[in-house]
C-alpha cells in the first residue's frame, strides 16, 4: 500500500502542482514520474533513526521494501514515460489549465512569418539556422535546453523553448504556414515522434530530419521523410568534392 501510494501519489502531487503554475499536463507528468519513489538516503536515515533507537527495526524493514519496490518500479516508469503520458493522457486533463500559460507560445495573430521551423540549437543545429538566416530564410528555431536558446538570442531568428516528442506543442506550431520542419536530433525516437505527430495535423510541410547512419536514414524515409541529413557522411562527401575540386592536375607524363 505505501509502495502504491509513492508510485500514484507522488507523481500525482507534482502534476496538479506544476498543472496550477501553468505547465502542460505531459510536462507536470514526466516530471512527477521522476519522484515516484523513496530515494536511498530514506534508507540512511532510517538506519540513522535504528542506530539512535528511534526506529523499531520492523518500521527499517518496512522502508527498506518500500524503498526496493519503488526504486525498481519507477526505473521502468521513467524508461516507458512516454508510452504511460499516451495511455494516461485523457485522464490528466483536469490538471492541466485552460491556457498553460508557462509553455503556451503566442498567439497566431502575433506570430511573425516562419519559412522553416528548426528543432535543435547543438552545434550542427545553431550552424544550419545561421547559414538558413543568412540566405533570407525567416527560422524559428527549437530546443529544450534554455542555456541555449539563451545562447543563441542573438543570432537573428525567433527562439522558442519546447519538445519535440511533445504532439500538443508540435501541434501548437503554425505547421501550416511553413515550408519545411527540420530536426538535427540524431534520435530516431525523436524524429518518429514528430514524424507522427505532424501527419497527426492535417498539415504536411517537407520534413528534413537527421540521423547517425545511412540504415536510419532509409528508415525514416520510408516513414515519411522528405529529406534524411547524415552530418558525418554528408560533410566528408563535402569534403571529397572540395578537396578533388582544388587538387591540382598531375603534370603530363607523370
Amino acid at each position: 500500500m505505501l509502495s502504491a501510494f509513492v508510485l500514484v501519489g507522488n507523481p500525482l502531487i507534482v502534476v496538479a502542482i506544476m498543472g496550477w503554475m501553468g505547465y502542460r499536463r505531459r510536462t507536470g507528468f514526466l516530471a512527477g514520474l521522476t519522484v515516484a519513489q523513496i530515494s536511498e538516503f530514506s534508507l540512511v536515515l532510517a538506519a540513522l533513526g535504528l542506530s539512535l533507537g528511534h526506529l523499531e527495526r520492523e518500521a527499517v524493514g518496512l522502508i527498506t521494501l518500500v524503498g526496493l519496490v519503488t526504486i525498481s518500479a519507477s526505473t521502468y516508469m521513467i524508461l516507458y514515460s512516454h508510452r504511460l503520458y499516451a495511455w494516461f493522457a485523457p485522464w490528466l486533463k483536469p490538471f492541466e489549465r485552460r491556457v498553460p500559460h508557462a509553455e503556451a507560445g503566442r498567439g497566431a495573430a502575433a506570430e511573425p512569418p516562419i519559412d522553416v521551423i528548426l528543432f535543435g540549437l547543438g552545434r550542427f543545429g545553431s550552424a544550419v539556422a545561421r547559414t538558413l538566416v543568412g540566405r533570407g530564410v525567416r527560422v524559428l528555431a527549437i530546443d529544450t535546453d534554455p542555456d541555449r536558446i539563451r545562447a543563441r538570442a542573438s543570432d537573428g531568428y525567433e527562439l522558442r523553448y519546447g519538445d519535440a516528442e511533445d504532439p500538443e506543442f508540435v501541434a501548437s506550431l503554425p505547421l501550416d504556414r511553413v515550408e519545411c520542419v527540420v530536426s538535427t536530433l540524431r534520435d530516431r525516437h525523436v524524429s518518429r515522434a514528430l514524424l507522427h505527430a505532424i501527419d497527426a495535423s492535417g498539415s504536411r510541410p517537407r520534413i528534413a530530419l537527421t540521423a547517425d547512419t545511412e540504415l536510419e536514414a532509409q528508415a525514416l524515409r520510408a516513414r515519411g521523410a522528405d529529406l534524411v541529413l547524415v552530418p558525418y557522411s554528408d560533410a566528408a562527401h563535402d569534403a571529397a568534392d572540395r578537396i578533388l575540386a582544388t587538387a591540382e592536375p598531375a603534370p603530363a607524363g607523370a
